[in-house]
Formats: structure tokens, C-alpha cells, sequence
């Protein structure tokens, strides 16, 4: 993968996962990573996204902590 391909938001959204990963001492990055990434780098495209659709962001972003709390650690 290569990260030069990524737009900038889209970059900073998987470093902030790889951060998230790594002080939970997890090795994998999965879809909850990533999501939690992109709520935390950019609060305004991604919250504005999911409220445009209904979905209540703070309950997503609550899932996404207990998602990555359950995950396997090293």
C-alpha cells in the first residue's frame, strides 16, 4: 500500500489508526481503526456524511471504541 496515492485527510485518517492501534498495543488494523481514524482527523466531512444519512455519529463512534477495546492484543 502506498500511502502516497492518498489524498492528505486520507492519510492523517490511517495515521491516526495505526495511533489507535498502537495504544490499545494492538498489531492489526481493521474497519473499526480506520473508521475511528476518520471521525477523529476530520469531524466535519465524516460527521456531516453520516448525519446526511440518519445515522446517529456519537453512537457510531462509541461502537468503534468498543469494537477496538474487544480487539486482540499483543
Amino acid at each position: 500500500m502506498n500511502l502516497n496515492n492518498f489524498t492528505i485527510k486520507a492519510q492523517e485518517a490511517v495515521q491516526k489508526a495505526i495511533e489507535i492501534a498502537q495504544s490499545y498495543q494492538q498489531q492489526a488494523i481493521d474497519n473499526a481503526h480506520l473508521l475511528k481514524g476518520t471521525l477523529v482527523v476530520d469531524e466535519n466531512v465524516a460527521s456531516h456524511l453520516l448525519k446526511k444519512t440518519g445515522a446517529n455519529v456519537d453512537q457510531i463512534s462509541q461502537r468503534a471504541d468498543k469494537l477496538i477495546e474487544q480487539g486482540p492484543k499483543v
